[in-house]
């Protein structure tokens, strides 16, 4: 296994901070700081909490391709907070403190997606060059 470079150890904390902050806030915002009374316990877990579930196998294993698609799971908490930046300035504290961890994860997960991939020697092929070569496959088929 190769080692990181501190580059990559960087952007890997900022992730792993942003990640677990919104792992530790969500919960403890929304069922004990200030509880929902319109929403059951069961739709807020599933709406709030269970996506952030999704990856901490993934990030926990140190996979590079679970970070690149936890930002498709972060994109939640940005419109979350964003939007409750605009209609409830009461939890102002609550909300940036998600929109931090979540810029964090954002950040963290994209860096550390494309420089431990680097590391690693993983790379998604140009299209250009798929292309080409099934265009070439395609004509060495047609000469036999």
């Amino acid at each position: 296994m190769t080692d990181k470079k501190p580059i990559t150890k960087r952007f890997q904390t900022i992730a792993l901070i942003g990640y677990f902050g919104l792992l530790i806030l969500m919960p403890l915002w929304l069922f004990v700081l200030s509880p929902r009374e319109n929403h059951s316990l069961g739709f807020i877990f599933t709406l709030y909490i269970a996506p952030l579930l999704l990856p901490l196998y993934g990030i926990i294993r140190d996979k590079p391709y679970t970070y690149a698609w936890a930002n498709f799971v972060v994109i939640i908490y940005f419109m979350h907070g964003f939007t409750l930046l605009w209609i409830s300035p009461d939890e102002l504290l609550f909300v940036l403190l998600e929109l931090v961890f979540a810029s964090c994860m954002f950040i963290g997960c994209t860096y550390y997606a494309r420089y431990r991939g680097q590391e690693l020697g993983l790379k998604i092929r140009k299209l250009k060059d798929e292309l080409a070569q099934e265009k070439a496959s395609f004509e060495n088929d047609k000469l036999d």
